[in-house]
């Protein structure tokens, strides 16, 4: 019984990271806008990721409406990763990775490069504002992987 209890308990957890932190994670296309098509991009935006835990470009202007595929390159030894969010939903995120440092995802407002590597989202800006993006590997967060999305209005 004991043994059948921790079963329940582990597939429980499990289930819970997964709708927190895997294809569950809808709310994203509410804030920051929403999976874009490729035969609607207007451009593509290149940022590379550092093992000094920075993004090049830190600073990415875009206009309302306007869909964009990011293509990130890896340029460190480490895995990096650029999630688009609000600053709150980025630092649950990288909360939510401290705690399951192996978690995988796959989710539009993501690309993820293994090192040397390069990944890619397409993504469509539907509100104006700033947003941002961050690195949610443990760690990378914290230690100032960060950027920010100017979305000027149409």
């Amino acid at each position: 019984m004991k043994n059948h209890l921790q079963s329940v308990v582990v597939v429980t957890i499990g289930a819970i990271a997964l709708a927190a932190c895997g294809h569950g994670h809808h709310h994203h296309g509410s804030t920051v806008g929403e999976a874009g098509d490729a035969k609607d991009v207007s451009r593509t935006i290149e940022v590379v990721m550092t093992d000094n835990m920075r993004f090049a470009p830190a600073l990415i202007n875009v206009k309302q409406g306007e869909t964009i595929r990011f293509v990130v390159r890896n340029s460190g030894q480490v895995k990096h990763e650029m999630v688009l969010g609000t600053m709150q939903e980025l630092k649950e995120h990288a909360e939510m990775m401290k705690k399951h440092p192996n978690m995988e995802h796959d989710d539009p407002n993501q690309a993820v490069a293994d090192p040397g590597k390069a990944g890619q989202m397409i993504w469509r800006f539907t509100k104006p504002g700033e947003f941002d993006f961050a690195c949610l590997q443990p760690g990378h967060f914290e230690a100032g992987m960060v950027g920010k999305v100017r979305v000027e209005p149409k």
